[in-house]
């Protein structure tokens, strides 16, 4: 069973910067993908970032430009650069991963932007 530990979260006032990083559990090998998703107080659950196995990355608009998935091949970690952070960046972000077939979920690390 893999389990996905994220850390890195935390309160940042608008305009900061923070980074997110997210490591499995157990060695794993090639993962498919690896990507962030986030979830705000009464929102839906969205795609922030991912990297397919053949490093091409996707971001959702709100967050090109500011932010940058960092994905290590040889541990299988992924993390999030986030610069110039915003107050609508706040939510619960989680890491995903597709490995042999399965979706696998973090329990999620707090991000809030506020002065």
């Amino acid at each position: 069973q893999v389990q996905l530990v994220e850390s890195g979260g935390g309160l940042v006032p608008p305009g900061g910067s923070l980074r997110l990083s997210c490591v499995p559990s157990v060695e794993i090998l090639q993962v498919d993908l690896m990507g962030w998703y986030r979830q705000a107080p009464g929102k839906e659950r969205e795609l922030v970032a991912d990297t397919t196995v053949g490093g091409i990355a996707e971001y959702d608009d709100s967050v090109k430009g500011r932010f940058a998935i960092d994905r290590d091949y040889d541990r299988n970690t992924v993390d999030l650069q986030m610069n110039s952070l915003k107050p609508e960046d706040t939510a619960i972000y989680y890491c995903n991963i597709l490995y042999q077939g399965i979706t696998y979920w973090g329990r999620g690390t707090q991000v809030t932007i506020s002065s």
